[in-house]
């Protein structure tokens, strides 16, 4: 039975209109973005008496114990003021649903806090996981709850989405108002903050080129502590769990589940086995890509902490070193498959720069587009640069393209084509190969996801939005910022995109990425027996005998009806 995450929707080829900001309002928001709004705030907060504890809010994009901005903060805090500190969780299914959240992410959500609540009652810290609707009501809520426990301060991490950055504002206005409590919100997510990495007339950059050169000599400087290991929250006293308040906090559950976002035994147990939920995990998975040789039994739907992972020198063998070569191999765990401990922030990109410039025997930031760890640290980069046009450009949250000169491109609405992309059924194999996977393991090689979202975009046509809302519902490492600039990117609609004529060939693209046909023949199994350039592209009468459809668009026609659309705004 399909994960709701999975089940066939009403006609959705129309992307609905309460998802998209007028252009007028994007640009309002534009003008004043938000983050800078809540960075003001928490600079002016107040400076509270003495409380009976201290909160840490943990968020969806901050999972992790090790190397936490917000959670070090907080702890040292509580040793400063001599009280226990306390870890919040707040549960928001209008946020998921709004947001596209699917039930893999919030499966995966939940299970990572059940190994946190375990880790941190260790150190005699309670994790108290609730839920709150509407959304609307969380600030008060957060607010009214910190009263009843007399915190002085709260702790967060910022996630930078137009809607969060407004709820955190919210309860920043709430706290200064009553004069409590402190809300002290702070950078966390990427490598250097938004905001730090700017043209010389201070606007942030566009294009990614010059954002790197900006980037990488602000992480050299010689007094720059960006790259350093936060340190692990401090103990509480082990009287907290005698507090006639605290000590009920740890007997507080995590949810198994939240209604309306759940998983089905079967593929719950599934997706468990792909995606473990625990911090040694993530940082095993980093050892393995950073020092192992690749494996091509490892490349599709298996647990990727598999035995049998073989150690090899790093500075040569490794998958990092091979990385800027075979990145784009499909057909091998040529990646690190770290992005949902990314972007779940059960591991901190900071540990993924500092041991992978350690096993490659660096002393300096390598971002050499001729080497692994350079070629890799660049992808690093990337998640930076697309954070930070979500930050200081949140138009494009605001389901707004980032040139808005491509707003008006006329899209087709075809409601099979959508949904055949969606099933993997579109009758080109690397595109149906790539779906599948993600349906499969709820998440996706990064070639895999360009061919297919090119291939949604500038082959059927289909409004980029609709792609973006799709994986953002299936796949478990769904991330706003790089989704977005992913998808505009393919769409040709964002911050240094592809120019609109640059059009992927997926049988081009399939041939360099799948050679042998591996990838294609794992996932696609009305094609396993084929070999050879037709598994690439099957003539019509193989296609009929093996139940696999034929192509729903001719890729020549395709790509000039495209380039006609994008050269002529809202004409056929």
């Amino acid at each position: 039975m399909d994960s709701p995450a999975l089940k066939k929707s009403k006609d959705d080829a129309k992307y609905l209109p309460n998802k998209i900001a007028t252009k007028e309002n994007a640009a309002r928001v534009d003008a004043s973005p938000p983050v800078l709004q809540l960075l003001e705030a928490v600079h002016t907060a107040i400076k509270p008496a003495k409380g009976d504890c201290i909160v840490y809010w943990m968020r969806m994009e901050d999972m992790r114990i090790r190397d936490n901005r917000a959670l070090a903060h907080a702890s040292a805090q509580a040793q400063k003021d001599g009280v226990p500190l306390l870890v919040l969780f707040v549960l928001s299914p209008q946020d998921y649903a709004a947001h596209d959240r699917g039930a893999r992410r919030v499966d995966f959500t939940l299970r990572i806090l059940e190994n946190i609540k375990t880790e941190l009652a260790k150190l005699d810290i309670p994790l108290y996981t609730t839920s709150r609707s509407p959304r609307t009501k969380i600030p008060s809520f957060i607010h009214d709850l910190l009263l009843q426990w007399n915190a002085s301060h709260i702790f967060g991490n910022i996630e930078y989405e137009v809607d969060e950055l407004r709820r955190d504002l919210s309860l920043c206005q709430i706290a200064k108002k009553h004069g409590k409590v402190a809300c002290l919100f702070g950078h966390d997510k990427c490598i250097l903050p938004p905001g730090d990495v700017r043209t010389k007339d201070g606007r942030g950059y566009t294009v990614y080129s010059p954002f790197l050169r900006s980037w990488a000599p602000l992480l050299e400087k010689a007094n720059a502590h960006h790259l350093d290991e936060l340190p692990l929250p401090t103990a509480n006293n082990p009287s907290v769990r005698q507090h006639p308040v605290f000590a009920n906090l740890f007997k507080t559950e995590v949810p198994r589940e939240v209604k309306g976002f759940s998983l089905g035994p079967e593929e719950r147990e599934r997706i468990s086995t792909f995606w473990h939920a625990e911090e040694d995990a993530a940082h095993e998975m980093l050892r393995r890509f950073l020092s192992t040789a690749a494996r091509t039994t490892q490349f599709g739907a298996v647990d990727p902490l598999t035995a049998g992972a073989q150690d090899v020198d790093p500075t040569k063998k490794s998958r990092l070193a091979k990385y800027g070569d075979a990145r784009d191999r499909m057909d091998a765990d040529t990646t690190s498959r770290l992005s949902p401990y990314l972007s779940a922030g059960v591991i901190s990109a900071r540990a993924c720069v500092r041991e992978a410039l350690k096993a490659s025997g660096k002393k300096k930031l390598d971002v050499c587009r001729d080497t692994g760890v350079g070629r890799w640290i660049q992808e690093l980069a990337w998640r930076d640069f697309y954070t930070h046009i979500v930050a200081l450009f949140p138009r494009v949250s605001m389901g707004r393209p980032f040139q808005e000169k491509y707003a008006g491109v006329r899209w087709e609405t075809n409601a099979a084509h959508l949904q055949a992309w969606k099933d993997g059924r579109t009758g080109v194999p690397v595109v149906d190969a790539a779906m599948r996977q993600a349906n499969t393991m709820g998440w996706m090689h990064n070639r895999a996801r360009m061919i297919a979202a090119m291939y949604l975009v500038k082959d059927l046509m289909i409004d980029w939005r609709l792609g973006e809302q799709y994986f953002m519902e299936v796949l478990i490492d769904g991330d706003l910022a790089s989704n977005n600039g992913g998808w505009q990117w393919s769409a040709s609609t964002g911050v240094d995109p592809a120019p609109y004529f640059r059009i992927f060939n997926p049988y081009t693209q399939s041939l360099k990425t799948d050679p042998g046909g591996e990838y294609i023949r794992h996932f696609v199994p009305e094609l396993a027996k084929v070999r050879g350039a037709e598994v690439h592209n099957p003539p019509p009468a193989l296609a009929d005998k093996l139940g696999y459809p034929r192509p729903l668009v001719d890729h020549k026609e395709a790509r000039n009806r495209a380039i006609r659309r994008y050269k002529n705004i809202g004409e056929d």
